[in-house]
C-alpha cells in the first residue's frame, strides 16, 4: 500500500466549551468527523483511513460514520484507541497500521474539516520528494519570543516563519521508529509529529498551507465555520496594487524570468536571482495588501537572501493575502526589454506562475514591450517589468 491516512479523533476538545467533544458536534447538519473522513475517503490515492478514538467514544464515532455514504466506508479500516496524550494517539494508530505497512502516511486533526483535495495532493508529492512535510502558511502577525517576567527576549524575522497545519505527512516506517524511540525515552511533550520527526535527526519540509484549513479550537469557530458552509462568512473588497523592477544587465548567460531560467548573452545585477517579472508580481500584492514593499520583508542588506529564488518572495506575498482571509484575482505583467525574447518562453512563464501561487493559468497574464530603442532598456542596458495584482480581502468594519 502507498499511503494512509491517520485521523486523530481521541482529544477532548476542551476548549471549545462543554458537551460532546468537538470532532463529533454538528456542522452545517453533519458531524464535524464526517465532513473530515470525506476529503480522504474520496480521495483517489488515499488507500485506507485509519481514525484514532477515545475508548469512551465508540458510539459517538458510530454515529459519525453514519453520516457517510455506504460506498465510503470500504477502505475505512476499524478503530484504534487513543492515549493520555496526542503523540500517545498518533503512535497507537501507527502501529494499529503497521501490518499493513504503507509507504507514506498522512495523519491529520479530526478538528479541521475543511481540508481540500489540492492540500491533500500536495502533501502527497511532498513526501514522495522529501520523506517527511508538513504544510504551512505565513505568518502575518509579528512574533515575539518572551521570558519569565513578560519580557521581550527576540523578536524572530517573520519571513521566516510558518504556521504549521495537518495533514503532516512522513515515510511510514522512519515516522514508527521516531515515536517508538520518544515513548522509549519518555517524551511526551511534541505537539505534532513534525516536532518528533525533527527530534529524532528525519528530515521535515515545509510546503504551502491552506489558510482556509482552519481548526475548530474554541465554541466561538463554529458560528463562523456554519456561517462558512452557508456561504455568508465574508463581504470582499477588491483591491489593486502595482509594481515595478529594474536591474541592469553585466555579465552572464541567463536571466531569471517569471521562474523560468532563459538563456541570454547577459545576466543582472541583483542581490538576489534578479527576476524582474516576480520581484514587480511580488511588489503588485504588497502594494494591494498596504503592506511595504519587497524591500521592507527581504531586505537586501540580509545576507540570507543573496542569490535567493525569487519565487519564494512571491508565494510568501500571495500567503500574506490568504492568511488574511483574501483571494488572489488576476495577476499581469509587463516585460520590457528589447531582448530575450518573451514569446518561446511565455506560457511556461505563466505555468510557473500559477504553480507558485497555486493560482489558474488564467489567472496570470504575461505581455512584453520594447521601448523603441528609448532609454535604458532600449539601449540594451538593463530590463524592467511592471505588474498589477487585483485581490479580494474581507471588508473591514469602518472605524471612526
Amino acid at each position: 500500500m502507498s499511503v494512509a491516512a491517520l485521523i486523530v479523533a481521541a482529544g477532548r476538545g476542551s476548549r471549545a466549551g462543554n458537551g460532546i467533544p468537538k470532532q463529533y458536534r454538528s456542522l452545517g447538519g453533519r458531524p464535524v468527523l464526517a465532513r473530515t473522513l470525506e476529503a480522504f475517503l474520496h480521495h483517489p490515492r488515499v488507500e485506507r483511513t485509519l481514525v484514532v478514538i477515545h475508548p469512551d467514544d465508540l458510539e459517538l464515532y458510530q454515529e459519525s460514520i453514519g453520516a457517510l455514504s455506504s460506498d465510503l466506508n470500504v477502505s475505512l479500516l476499524s478503530v484504534a484507541y487513543g492515549g493520555e496524550t496526542r503523540q500517545d494517539s498518533v503512535r497507537n494508530g501507527l502501529e494499529a497500521l503497521s501490518d499493513l505497512r504503507p509507504r507514506h502516511v498522512l495523519i491529520h486533526d479530526a478538528a479541521r474539516p475543511f481540508v481540500a483535495a489540492p492540500l491533500i495532493d500536495c502533501a502527497i508529492e511532498a513526501v514522495e520528494e522529501w520523506g517527511g512535510a508538513v504544510p504551512g502558511v505565513a505568518v502575518t502577525d509579528t512574533i515575539k519570543v518572551i521570558g519569565s517576567r513578560n519580557e521581550v527576549v527576540s523578536t524572530p524575522d517573520r519571513a521566516s516563519l510558518r504556521a504549521a497545519q495537518t495533514p503532516q505527512v512522513f515515510d511510514f516506517s522512519p515516522l514508527l521508529a521516531a515515536h517508538r524511540k520518544a515513548a522509549s525515552a519518555k517524551l511526551t511533550n511534541f505537539t505534532d509529529d513534525g516536532a518528533l520527526a525533527e527530534w529524532a535527526g528525519l528530515p521535515v519540509h515545509v510546503f504551502q498551507g491552506d489558510p482556509g484549513n482552519i481548526k475548530l479550537t474554541h465554541s466561538s469557530d463554529f458560528p463562523e465555520a456554519e456561517r462558512r458552509l452557508r456561504g455568508l462568512s465574508m463581504t470582499y473588497v477588491t483591491r489593486l496594487g502595482t509594481g515595478f523592477d529594474v536591474h541592469a544587465f553585466n555579465d552572464g548567460d541567463h536571466v531569471w524570468l517569471g521562474g523560468i531560467k532563459v538563456p541570454h548573452d547577459r545576466g543582472v545585477v541583483a542581490h538576489s536571482d534578479g527576476d524582474v517579472v516576480l520581484h514587480a508580481l511580488t511588489d503588485a500584492i504588497l502594494g494591494a495588501l498596504a503592506d511595504g514593499d519587497i524591500g521592507t520583508h527581504f531586505p537586501p542588506s540580509d545576507p540570507q537572501w543573496k542569490g535567493a529564488s525569487s519565487d519564494r518572495f512571491l508565494a510568501y506575498a500571495i500567503e500574506l493575502v490568504r492568511g488574511r482571509g483574501g483571494l488572489i484575482d488576476h495577476l499581469d505583467v509587463t516585460l520590457l526589454c528589447e531582448k530575450p525574447r518573451l514569446g518561446p518562453h511565455r506560457e511556461a512563464m505563466r505555468q510557473r506562475i500559477a504553480e507558485i501561487g497555486r493560482l489558474r493559468i488564467d489567472q496570470v497574464s504575461l505581455k512584453a514591450t520594447t521601448t523603441e530603442k528609448l532609454g535604458f532598456t532600449g539601449r540594451s542596458e538593463g530590463i524592467a517589468a511592471q505588474a498589477a495584482a487585483t485581490i479580494r480581502l474581507p471588508e473591514a468594519p469602518y472605524v471612526s
